[in-house]
C-alpha cells in the first residue's frame, strides 16, 4: 500500500476536478494519504468536503522517510516549495502541472489518471537532480546554514537603481568580478529557469555541472560559465549598500553587505518521479518549441 503526502500552495475552484480525480484514485486504491493543512483549509474554506477524511501533515507533524512520495499540485514553483520541506528525507516528488510552463511538473492535467496508475504500479524511474548548499561566513545561527536550492541562488541588488559588484572565487582561487544587476549560481535543473532568461545555456540534468550567469553585466565582456559540481564558489559582494538580496529558489533574504557566502554540491540530492516517455528531452522539444520548424516535417522520417 502507497503512501503519499499532497501538497499545494494555494487552491483555485478551477482545480476541484483534477485534486477531486487525484483523491478518488487514490482513496480507491487504499493508499495513506496526508494533505498539507494550510492547503486543506483552503480548500475546505471553499465548503468542498471530498478531502475531509485525509490525514493533515504540517511543520509539527512533518513528512518521513516512510512516504512513497509527495504529489504536488501547482506548478514548478510549488515543487521547490515542496522541496523546502524534503531536503535530506529522500522523498520523491510527483509534480502535477496546474501551471504554464513545467520543466519540473511534467504530469498534464489530463494525465492524472494514467500517471496515478503508473505510480500506483510502480511503472517509474527516479530522477535524481543535484542540488545547491549554500552556507556563510557569519557564525550567526540565521546565517550559518543558509539553506538548500534544486534551482539557483540568485544574489541581487537591494536597491533598485544602482548596480551590484560581486567577486567570484573557485575553490578560492580569484575568478572575476561581476559588476551587474544580479548574479545567478544555477544546477542543471535551474538552467532552465531564471538563467535561461539572462541567455545562459540549458545544462542536461544529469550532467555534473554548477552555471555562473551575471544578468544584465555591466562589463560586457562577462559570460555565463559552466564549472563542475564538485567546485567550491565564494560570493563577495563589494559594499555600495548594507545589504543585499538572496533568493533561494525565489526565497528571498536580505543579508548583511560584509556576509559571504559560500556555495556547494549539497550532500543529499533531489528525487523526481518520472514516467514513460516524460524525458527531459521531450519536455525541451514541448515546452521550447523546439523542432517546430515546418521543414522538419519535409525531412525528418
Amino acid at each position: 500500500m502507497k503512501k503519499v503526502a499532497i501538497f499545494g500552495q494555494v487552491y483555485k475552484d478551477s482545480h476541484e476536478n483534477y485534486l477531486s480525480t487525484l483523491v478518488n484514485i487514490l482513496n480507491k486504491a487504499k493508499a495513506s494519504v496526508y494533505i498539507y493543512k494550510d492547503y486543506a483549509k483552503s480548500i475546505q474554506a471553499t465548503g468542498l468536503t471530498f478531502i475531509d477524511n485525509l490525514s493533515v501533515y504540517d511543520s509539527e507533524t512533518k513528512l518521513d522517510a516512510s512516504f512513497d512520495a509527495l504529489i504536488t499540485l501547482g506548478g514548478d514553483g510549488t515543487i521547490l516549495r515542496a522541496f523546502d520541506q524534503i531536503k535530506h528525507l529522500s522523498i520523491p516528488i510527483l509534480g502535477i502541472n496546474l501551471g504554464r510552463l513545467g520543466f519540473l511538473a511534467t504530469i498534464q492535467k489530463d494525465e492524472i489518471s494514467l500517471a496515478m496508475e503508473a505510480f500506483l504500479n510502480s511503472h517509474y524511474t527516479i530522477d535524481e537532480r543535484v542540488m545547491l548548499n549554500v552556507k556563510s561566513n557569519e557564525n550567526r545561527s540565521e546565517f550559518v546554514n543558509i539553506g538548500y536550492a534544486l534551482n539557483d541562488l540568485t544574489i541581487a541588488k537591494k536597491n533598485t537603481t544602482s548596480m551590484i559588484g560581486v567577486e567570484a572565487y573557485l575553490n578560492n582561487e580569484y575568478l572575476t568580478t561581476y559588476w551587474a544587476d544580479g548574479l545567478i549560481i544555477s544546477t542543471p535543473t535551474g538552467s532552465t529557469g531564471y538563467s535561461l532568461s539572462c541567455q545562459g545555456p540549458v545544462i542536461m540534468p544529469n550532467t555534473n555541472n554548477f552555471l555562473i550567469t551575471p544578468v544584465a553585466p555591466h562589463n560586457l565582456n562577462a559570460r555565463p560559465i559552466v564549472i563542475s559540481d564538485d567546485t567550491e564558489i565564494k560570493l563577495k559582494v563589494l559594499r555600495r549598500e548594507d545589504q543585499f538580496l538572496a533568493s533561494l529558489d525565489s526565497r528571498v533574504t536580505a543579508i548583511n553587505v560584509e556576509t559571504e557566502l559560500i556555495v556547494s554540491k549539497a550532500p543529499f540530492l533531489a528525487k523526481i518521479i518520472a514516467l514513460k516517455d516524460h524525458t527531459f528531452i521531450n519536455t525541451l522539444r514541448d515546452k521550447l518549441l523546439w523542432g517546430q520548424d515546418t521543414r522538419n516535417k519535409m525531412y525528418r522520417k
